[in-house]
């Protein structure tokens, strides 16, 4: 396990309770950069890389929902000085030392730098006009708390945006968390040997849970090293699934998803459906329900699910959930605390 990180089970463990106290932490502070005027005017850009970008894809949806202009961008997608706009940069990074996001906000005006960080103080929360911390939550190596922490102060900034206010919903997900992780652990982890001999798996969401495909896809990797990829459901139908066999579906959706869920079923492709809309039964379709909510909050439980799911897995396919196989020096930058 790598130093200064959580073993998984116990994060995972803690994760209602050290979310909901998130929560409790990030009302004041949303409501604190409204106050100051940090919350308003051409929608945010927020640039990240890995966890951090796929948590930024619901709360992007709901600001596009309300009509505001708002992007999620690749931190290492772009050449600098990133281009000037009137949109403000929000640099997210749980560690809140990305190498790739930190570069992005040293070559934006400092009128326009924010962060959402979880470590602070961090290198990216200290060049940062605004920021948004969640609290140097301890997580584990492969994100957990950090993860659904991270979406939930996105969510909540989204809401507040240019006169809005969190909804009410934030404070009841801590409670809600866990009454789903209790109502569907078992459930889920009864699906792990699915991928016991799995070559690939594909994580495939509606709009607003494209991000929970891109997390889900990354944990897969990292966690039990199956190789696997996130996409929106749109862009699997115009060719992607064309490839599937030897592998697992991870649906994540109400509506088209449904049909996509039940096609690759009936062509023999085992398939987890993660939805709050009870599907027909079919052979190998595996629906999971989780509770209908605004998409941001959604998108916790979302991951929760992928979560309860790659522990299992990791067990079936004898992987030490704490080993990772590479370690890279320059996706970081020092400073900072190291988680």
């Amino acid at each position: 396990m790598s130093e200064g990180y959580l073993p998984y089970a116990t994060a995972r463990a803690t994760q209602a309770e050290e979310l909901e106290a998130a929560i409790a932490r990030l009302a004041p502070s949303v409501a604190s950069l409204a106050t100051a005027g940090l919350l308003t005017g051409p929608g945010p850009v927020f640039v990240g890389i890995g966890a951090s970008l796929a948590a930024a894809c619901a709360p992007v949806w709901s600001l596009r929902s309300r009509g505001v202009h708002s992007w999620r961008l690749g931190a290492g997608d772009h050449p600098l000085p990133f281009p000037a706009s009137r949109h403000p940069v929000f640099g997210v990074s749980q560690s809140g030392r990305s190498s790739e996001t930190l570069a992005v906000l040293e070559s934006v005006d400092p009128s326009l730098r924010h962060a959402v960080v979880n470590m602070t103080p961090s290198p990216i929360a200290d060049i940062a006009t605004g920021v948004l911390g969640i609290g140097s939550v301890p997580d584990s190596y492969a994100s957990t708390i950090g993860y659904t922490a991270t979406v939930a102060a996105l969510g909540m900034l989204a809401d507040a945006w240019d006169g809005g206010a969190p909804d009410e919903g934030w404070a009841r997900l801590g409670a809600l968390f866990a009454a789903t992780e209790k109502e569907l652990r078992e459930q889920v982890r009864a699906l792990a040997p699915l991928f016991a001999t799995a070559t690939s798996a594909d994580f495939v969401g509606a709009g607003p849970a494209v991000g929970s495909a891109e997390a889900s896809a990354l944990l897969f990797r990292e966690v039990v090293r199956i190789p696997s990829t996130g996409m929106s459901t749109r862009q699997y139908l115009h060719g992607a699934m064309e490839s599937a066999g030897g592998g697992v579906h991870v649906v994540f959706g109400d509506e088209r998803e449904h049909t996509v869920a039940d096609t690759l079923a009936a062509a023999g492709h085992p398939v987890v459906l993660v939805t709050s809309a009870p599907p027909e039964k079919r052979p190998m379709l595996h629906p999971v329900r989780v509770p209908r909510l605004p998409a941001a909050q959604r998108a916790v439980l979302e991951i929760l699910v992928a979560q309860i799911l790659v522990e299992a897995v990791a067990e079936v396919r004898a992987v030490d959930i704490e080993e990772f196989v590479f370690h890279n020096a320059d996706i970081k930058v020092t400073g900072g605390p190291t988680v």
